[in-house]
């Protein structure tokens, strides 16, 4: 357990809060959305306008699949502020050397997938934009994200609001195109009651389930709370984790409306110009600069962009979190980016198309989830971990559900991508 500080004068909990009701409020928000951009990265772009085949029947989907969102990264808050320590730094010291090790692995390995969807994700919008060619578009990325991650070294708070108007660039962008091509309200209804159209649609939501829970913000949200706030004692831990829902609650509520947003939009583009017009990002982006005007196209570059580069930035700091936890070393960002990016550099190399490089890389996401979720369930129950925040046996219940609803999608997604 963190230990309690003996130091005279009031915590770091208590002087963010004495700065007033809302301003206390807002200083201790910000991890959860530095997590949440990893909900809506250029691989959700693709897998929604992808759902946009079946009209809005999917839309439960995204909403089930943000709830389940959410209590996870709650309880990846939850054991960085019960513990001190990271979930990556709790697996070596409770699990054997050998299953920290191969952890480590599969997770550098993740790292390489959620880095090909960010930047290829990135590079498009460049494209889209500024035309830039998408071999060239992939390094001007890179060393924008580098800029958003110096942030991080003159302050976390630099860095979260940084993030946060990237976020808020992309829910603007999907506000403005949703506003433009409209919606209707009765397809929405029924979208959001819960069925299925078909064998495709199960396989389709399936792959909106399995990507929407990713690996590697799971271990990067409890390194975020870690130690971000400093709490005296067990009352003032209890405290700061009303503060963390909050925190969860508010900020994967905007990414679950950025991506029913998505959708929405996907939805009243096909339903104008037939599906074949809107199967591709590019497509889709031509569809709206077609339809609805220059503005909406515009919009919807941007929010693409943002979204690149954002996740990119997270993806990296998340990367050196899983390494100095699992095995306790550290390397420069520049060589840790370097070797990451390389799938993503020979994808926009070898001109394969975005959009289907951006699915498959949700395919191989899919298979990094379990060994995030196992671990987190299994330490969150330990009353010697989490001391008296450890988990309810109702908590403990639903969150099983969760995961082996997730594993379950995965392997069935797997299943019928490898065997079709």
């Amino acid at each position: 357990m963190p230990p309690g500080t003996d130091s005279p004068g009031p915590s770091g909990l208590r002087l963010l809060r004495s700065r007033g009701r809302l301003r206390g409020v807002v200083a201790l928000l910000g991890p959860a959305f530095v997590a949440a951009v990893a909900y809506i990265d250029p691989g959700n772009f693709a897998t929604n306008f992808s759902a946009a085949t079946f009209g809005y029947a999917l839309a439960w989907v995204i909403v089930a699949a943000n709830l389940m969102a959410m209590l996870v990264q709650y309880l990846s808050a939850k054991i960085g502020v019960a513990t001190g320590r990271d979930l990556p730094e709790l697996c070596r010291d409770h699990l054997p050397p050998t299953v920290s090790r191969g952890l480590w692995v599969q997770a550098e390995l993740i790292a390489m997938a959620t880095d090909l969807a960010e930047f290829v994700g990135a590079a498009v919008g460049l494209n889209l934009l500024f035309h830039v060619p998408l071999r060239a578009a992939g390094p001007m990325t890179a060393v924008v994200a580098f800029g958003i991650l110096a942030l991080e070294q003159r302050g976390y708070r630099r860095f979260e609001l940084a993030i946060v108007g990237l976020l808020g660039i992309v829910f603007l962008g999907f506000a403005y195109d949703l506003a433009a091509v409209g919606v209707q309200p009765r397809g929405i209804a029924a979208g959001l009651v819960p069925h299925f159209a078909g064998h495709s649609s199960l396989l389709l939501a399936a792959g909106i389930v399995g990507a929407t829970v990713m690996p590697h913000v799971v271990y990067l949200h409890s390194a975020l709370t870690k130690s971000r706030v400093p709490c005296r004692d067990e009352a003032e831990r209890r405290e700061l984790l009303r503060f963390q829902r909050l925190d969860v609650l508010i900020a994967l509520g905007a990414a679950g409306l950025i991506n029913l947003s998505m959708l929405f939009v996907a939805v009243s583009l096909a339903s104008r110009t037939g599906r074949a017009q809107v199967d591709t990002i590019e497509a889709a982006h031509a569809g709206l600069g077609r339809l609805v005007g220059g503005g909406a196209a515009l919009m919807f570059a941007i929010a693409l962009l943002a979204s690149g580069l954002s996740s990119s930035s997270v993806g990296t700091y998340a990367g050196q979190v899983v390494m100095q936890g699992f095995i306790g070393r550290r390397i420069p960002l520049f060589i840790r980016r370097a070797v990451t990016m390389l799938p993503a550099l020979v994808v926009l190399e070898l001109g394969l198309p975005p959009t289907g490089s951006l699915v498959i890389s949700q395919v191989v996401l899919s298979f990094g989830i379990p060994f995030a979720l196992v671990p987190l369930v299994v330490l969150t129950r330990r009353a010697d971990v989490m001391g008296p925040l450890v988990n309810h046996r109702i908590t403990t219940a639903a969150t099983v559900c969760i995961v082996v609803m997730i594993i379950t999608l995965n392997a069935y997604l797997l299943y019928t991508t490898f065997t079709n």
